[in-house]
């Protein structure tokens, strides 16, 4: 007997409106989601691999890859993410932060593809890599970014602020 598991494709509609904004596909064999939203300034890529343990999101409106360790307690499993970005479901709510540790980048090199996996490097090759890391909610979120299933989740991006002494 020789069994198939077909990638699943979802629409993501909006809300309002009912227009598709975005598309998910689920490969379970090779526990990959992959997801395409497509709404103006909040358009992104992402990929959930879970076989290498990270997720990565390129950003359209900032032209750069901003990948994450998935933390279990934090990200939903394979077999949850889209019934919980389907209802609109937050996981985390307003709690999570993820933010970028300084504000230099890195171009891919040969090691991080190896640890990221090729499904993160055909989506970031040739963009600015950011890490980033979750923190507690910023009580000022304007230099955040929001976009896609990461926001959906209840993740947002943000640059690392810095305290000075004034």
């Amino acid at each position: 007997m020789i069994l198939c598991f077909l990638p699943k494709t979802f629409t993501l509609r909006d809300p309002v409106s009912n227009y598709v904004t975005g598309t998910m596909t689920i490969h379970s064999e090779e526990q990959i989601v992959d997801v395409h939203v497509r709404s103006g300034v909040y358009s992104s890529d992402t990929i959930f691999d879970y076989t290498h343990g990270y997720i990565a999101t390129r950003l359209f409106s900032r032209n750069a890859c901003f990948i994450m360790k998935i933390k279990k307690e934090l990200i939903p499993e394979l077999r949850e993410i889209g019934r919980l970005a389907f209802e609109r479901e937050v996981t985390v709510g307003s709690s999570c932060c993820w933010q970028r540790r300084d504000g230099r980048s890195v171009l891919g090199h040969f090691k991080d593809w190896i640890l990221y996996g090729k499904q993160i490097e055909n989506l970031c090759t040739g963009l600015p890599l950011y890490q980033l890391v979750a923190t507690e909610p910023l009580t000022d979120a304007d230099g955040c970014a929001s976009a896609g299933i990461p926001s959906i989740l209840g993740f947002h991006i943000c640059e690392e602020l810095i305290a000075t002494g004034s």
